[in-house]
């Protein structure tokens, strides 16, 4: 199954969402979830409850909650963690990437930046 995104509300941009849906990317916003002020826990509960990939900029609440899912025994459907000073192109391009790359199965309980499928990009190419 095609990994399909959930953008939390730190990583909300109208021209990443247009971009990534542009290429055909399958992604949900908390906004479109009605998941607007939920706390981060209940983010990666939804988002896994649907099966999508939730994309944030919140590193430090993301990766905690990863590894504190792991240590309890808990899954969730993946977490990709992105850089509020990369560009939208930048993002759109690593998103893509691992879209292209990943399944939504080999996705659960991993934690990804896209910066590391870019990075893989440009030095094969």
């Amino acid at each position: 199954m095609n990994v399909r995104l959930y953008l939390d509300e730190d990583a909300i941009d109208h021209a990443l969402i247009q971009a990534l849906r542009f290429r055909g990317a399958d992604l949900l916003t908390t906004p479109e979830a009605d998941m607007m002020e939920q706390d981060d826990a209940e983010q990666i509960d939804f988002a896994t409850a649907a099966g999508r990939v939730l994309y944030t900029f919140n590193a430090r609440d993301f990766c905690r909650l990863h590894r504190e899912y792991l240590a309890q025994g808990k899954s969730h459907s993946g977490i990709v963690v992105g850089r509020q000073d990369c560009s939208i192109g930048d993002q759109t391009r690593g998103l893509m990437q691992l879209i292209a790359r990943r399944s939504a199965e080999q996705m659960v309980n991993q934690l990804e930046h896209p910066g590391g499928w870019l990075s893989a990009k440009n030095a094969a190419g």
